[in-house]
């Protein structure tokens, strides 16, 4: 394979998807350890498992694009792909839960009271927590395209403060759904609005914490200089990313906040 070109980069052999499933399946099995016995040994091995295969093997990737300059145009074109269909699989994730949402709250049945929300349940004020927060996501997406348009315009200062602007407003989002989440009235039991509810909203939140973390990288990269206005892959994934994470919310916000707590 040495003597052969290709318009494509073929990956070394690597030890860190093998390390990932390992760490996967720990993680897998230490949830069930946690949840069913309450012991989190087995859990923490896996998280750190698999942290540690994550970072070596983005440090690979860092390694290949920034320093070896093996992420040809044809290189670019398939991992931008890949981050498409990633972000489209995560749209068909989010659409499970809407599906859910709605088949309850349209048409409640008779253990629910056959009212939405349900009997003995206080939604939250969707003008108080939840409209800061939407205000919140809804600059931070200001502020990642500002970050991306001073980068192709060569404006590095901006761009490494647009950018940590943008990771602040992230943390406080998610410093506000703790709080919230700690605030609430119901829980997750308690029927099939805390359900859907938590569900959503949690693992929007997750979203939120996977995104601040792709940006708080290409932050850190930004400032060592590995990005420039014609090769900044990474950092395009991330803003694409987080758009979506605003999106999400914003049917989030209007569906069960809005409208499902009304």
């Amino acid at each position: 394979m040495t003597s052969t070109h290709h318009p494509f980069h073929l990956v070394n052999m690597s030890p860190w998807p093998l390390t990932s499933s390992v760490g996967a399946l720990l993680l897998t099995l230490g949830l069930v350890k946690w949840f069913h016995y309450f012991s989190i040994d087995l859990l923490v091995v896996g998280v750190v498992s698999v942290l540690l295969s994550m970072v070596q093997w983005w440090r690979d990737v860092l390694r290949e694009a920034t320093f070896q300059g093996l992420h040809n145009s044809e290189v670019q074109r398939g991992l931008q792909w890949g981050m498409i269909l990633f972000i489209t699989s995560e749209v068909m994730f989010f659409f499970s839960f809407f599906w859910a949402f709605f088949h309850s709250s349209l048409s409640p049945c008779v253990e629910l009271g056959a009212v939405w929300p349900p009997a003995g349940i206080e939604p939250f004020n969707p003008f108080q927590i939840p409209l800061l927060n939407t205000a919140i996501l809804l600059a931070s997406g200001a502020t990642v395209t500002w970050a991306h348009h001073s980068l192709m315009e060569g404006g590095h200062s901006e761009a490494v403060q647009s950018l940590g602007l943008t990771i602040v407003l992230g943390v406080y989002f998610t410093a506000l759904q703790a709080m919230e989440y700690i605030e609430a009235s119901f829980t997750i039991a308690d029927s099939a609005y805390g359900s859907t509810f938590f569900v959503a909203t949690g693992f929007h939140g997750l979203h939120v914490i996977i995104g601040t973390s792709f940006l708080t990288v290409c932050w850190v990269r930004l400032v060592q200089a590995h990005f420039s206005p014609e090769h900044h892959l990474g950092f395009e994934a991330a803003a694409w990313y987080w758009h979506f994470v605003d999106v999400v919310w914003l049917f989030l916000y209007v569906s069960l906040y809005w409208w499902g707590g009304a």
